[in-house]
């Protein structure tokens, strides 16, 4: 993931978490309210979303988003 800009690389995770835990795009962005193509979207580090959305989806993902040291 070291190649990845920040959008990708979160978006990367949020697609990880998301299979892990057994939902699809259409459920995810169901729970968060917005789009299915939103979420693809964020998920391939094409559109850059709000702390807001980050939030539900994180939410609906069963996490927090915080700061973490590198």
């Amino acid at each position: 993931m070291e190649n990845l800009n920040e959008r990708e690389r979160i978006g990367k995770r949020i697609a990880e978490l998301r299979k892990q835990r057994g939902l699809s795009q259409v459920k995810l962005a169901e729970l968060v309210s917005i789009n299915q193509g939103h979420i693809a979207r964020i998920e391939l580090g094409k559109y850059s979303t709000g702390i807001d959305i980050l939030a539900k989806i994180g939410y609906a993902l069963g996490c927090r988003i915080d700061f973490i040291e590198n």
